[in-house]
């Protein structure tokens, strides 16, 4: 008898030792989930660095409900447009305003000529209503090209002595007609020194 519950007993242990090893060796399957963030949680952040763009509005003065959304800056006034200068078909020759003459391929002013000048200043500077236009002009000698850029010159420089002498630039006007308005036509050097001038227009304003 005592030997039959012996074998009782030691299959018993044997069982509950088999069912013990088992359960030991089974992964744990029970661990707990992190609950489901709330509505709240979802919402508010956390403490942490802010990601946050800088605001673009100013901050709001004194007596003010909120913040104010700062005002665009100003557009700067548009420059104006010099005024334009008249066409040379609007100035007429005035018996006032006399031709002074170059030498053959130069545009300095002559000596004998300064004084013609100082008079014409002198006239210009008396009747300020008037504008003045220069044109410069060349003997037929050289080219085209050559002659429009000399009577430039020749133009330029009788404005500089009108200028120097008070004349102010904004009333001068200047015009190069090269060799294509001579006032004489013969192929000789007198006829020639002719056309070697500066020629005065106005225009009363």
């Amino acid at each position: 008898m005592l030997s039959r519950c012996a074998h009782v007993t030691i299959a018993s242990l044997l069982v509950f030792g088999v069912l013990l090893a088992g359960c030991a060796k089974r992964p744990a399957t029970t661990q707990a989930a992190a609950p489901p963030p709330t509505a709240a949680a979802a919402t508010t952040p956390g403490p942490g660095p802010s990601t946050a763009q800088p605001s673009t509005m100013a901050p709001a003065g004194p007596g003010s409900s909120g913040p104010v959304t700062a005002a665009p800056a100003p557009t700067p006034p548009a420059t104006a447009a010099p005024a334009a200068r008249p066409a040379p078909a609007e100035f007429r020759a005035d018996d006032n305003l006399k031709d002074i003459f170059f030498d053959f391929d130069k545009y300095d002013i002559r000596p004998g000529d300064t004084k013609v000048l100082d008079a014409n200043a002198s006239w210009l500077k008396s009747n300020a209503n008037h504008l003045v236009l220069i044109e410069g002009h060349c003997d037929e000698r050289g080219t085209n090209e050559y002659n429009l850029a000399l009577g430039e010159r020749r133009a330029k420089s009788t404005m500089n002595y009108l200028v120097s002498q008070g004349v102010q630039a904004s009333r001068i006007t200047i015009i190069s007609y090269g060799e294509e308005r001579p006032t004489c036509t013969q192929k000789t050097e007198e006829c020639w020194a002719k056309n070697r001038r500066a020629h005065f227009l106005v225009k009363a304003r």
